[in-house]
């Protein structure tokens, strides 16, 4: 690729500056020179050549007010606060009407988090700036650490008002009005900007995106197909529109974008694990399990592809080798909720009783509180003879579901095996005026409960129909 005449003088600055500090030779630059070479510095993250370079640019061209401004920049990515104001007013005395000047002024505002007072800067800057997007650009920053959303959506979109390239701000607009949860709306602008950019597969990928999240997936498609036409090696696109397909079940159509994006990059255990759900979807369980293999080869580090392979052998009532995976998973995120209810319920199959309460026991403490997991574990302290255990645990899940009558039978089971029939009495009572043809719950988990005459006839005289 040829280079034009300005990137061939700027490499070539770049070049005799790198010679100029290794031969201790001093070679003269001019100050924009000297501004490019400063910044390049800066952007590669090497501060200390970036200095080196300004020392000597000041001592070739002390009154330079683009080298001093450069200088203000690097005080400011110091925290030199108080010396880069100081050297702004001394700049300002001289040249009121740089833009510079009010945007780096808006800068150390913005350090004090006085953002604000930055932005009325940034505004004083836009009448002196011939960068508008730039200065745009920075006051929808400054308006989102303010949580001013709308005003930082707007902002951005003046910026693409000036230029319509810039991806940053394209990004941003759509995230704003993400968070502002306005969808149809973010669809709306970014049509009108696909009217006047139509070449732009970031506007066409972000609309993908946003028909994905209101479950619009054939549009999303079509918006993801434009992006691909454009740039057919667009990786994200392909990933997203997978996904939409993967949402309309088309399945083996899913599987093709998912390889798309192995071809253009290295495979990543997200697409091979996608791969492997879609292969299962079809029924096609050898090579399911073959992705779900490559998906941990990949990275052993993914619980997610080890939960697979466990949720896989669950299905195919392989609770031994599941045990397996699921071990793995827990060993990676050991305070998944979800993982230790899998680790309970293989267990339970297996008839591991002790490891099945661990399990449960492990999932409600890390927030699992659905009713299923507290009544699983409550009969298996049950079964385990923890009658005491079993009622603490009940009570607990009650003041989660205070009017649950699968939770009141239990406690009236349990109070009747420990003699506490008054207690029994009480919690029976209420369980038969929820849910009265339930009763079966009592028959089915307390037996010798069950067959106790006064319970029959208790049963009997609360019976309403």
């Amino acid at each position: 690729m040829q280079l034009s005449n300005e990137e061939e003088e700027y490499n070539l600055s770049l070049s005799k500056f790198e010679s100029m500090l290794k031969t201790n030779k001093v070679l003269f630059f001019d100050s924009e020179e000297f501004e490019d070479i400063i910044l390049h510095y800066l952007d590669m993250g090497k501060p200390a050549l970036a200095k080196k370079a300004l020392k000597l640019a000041l001592e070739q061209h002390p009154k330079s007010t683009g080298l001093k401004l450069v200088q203000v920049e690097m005080l400011v990515y110091d925290d030199k606060l108080e010396i880069a104001e100081k050297l702004l007013n001394e700049i300002y005395a001289i040249e009121p009407t740089n833009e510079e000047i009010y945007i780096q002024k808006a800068n150390i505002c913005s350090k004090r988090d006085q953002h604000e007072k930055a932005v009325e800067l940034l505004k004083i800057a836009l009448k002196y700036t011939d960068d508008l997007a730039d200065v745009y650009n920075l006051i929808g920053m400054e308006y989102l650490f303010m949580d001013q959303l709308e005003l930082a959506r707007d902002s951005f979109i003046q910026c693409l008002e000036v230029d319509l390239e810039d991806q940053s701000a394209l990004y941003n607009v759509v995230y704003c009005f993400e968070f502002l949860d306005q969808n149809q709306e973010a669809i709306t602008y970014i049509k009108q900007y696909i009217d006047k950019n139509p070449y732009s597969e970031i506007a066409w990928h972000q609309l993908g995106r946003l028909h994905y999240g209101v479950k619009e997936y054939e549009n999303a498609i079509l918006a993801f197909d434009y992006a691909t036409i454009i740039d057919d090696e667009f990786l994200g696109a392909f990933m997203e529109k997978a996904k939409a397909l993967e949402r309309l079940k088309k399945y083996n159509e899913a599987i093709e974008c998912y390889k798309r994006t192995i071809e253009l990059d290295d495979p990543t255990s997200y697409a091979l694990l996608r791969i492997g759900k879609c292969y299962e979807k079809l029924g096609n369980k050898v090579q399911a399990l073959k992705h779900f293999n490559k998906t941990v080869h990949e990275d052993p580090l993914l619980d997610k592809g080890w939960i697979a392979i466990t949720d896989f052998y669950v299905r195919q009532k392989n609770f031994q080798k599941a045990l397996d995976f699921v071990n793995k998973a827990l060993g990676i995120d050991n305070q998944n909720r979800l993982y230790w209810k899998r680790y309970a319920t293989i267990n339970k199959h297996l008839n591991l009783f002790e490891e099945a309460e661990f399990g449960y026991r492990k999932a409600v403490e890390f927030g699992d509180y659905q009713l299923d997991t507290w009544l699983f574990w409550v009969d298996i302290l049950q079964f385990l003879g923890e009658f005491d255990t079993a009622i603490q645990t009940l009570l607990q899940a009650s003041e989660y579901f205070p009017e649950e009558n699968e939770v009141e039978y239990r406690l009236a089971g349990l109070y009747f095996m420990i003699q506490q029939t008054t207690k029994a009495k009480f919690h029976l009572s209420n369980a038969l005026r929820l849910n009265f043809k339930n009763y079966v719950v009592l028959e089915d988990l307390f037996p010798v409960v069950w067959t106790r005459k006064m319970v029959q006839n208790y049963i009997a005289k609360n019976n309403k129909t």
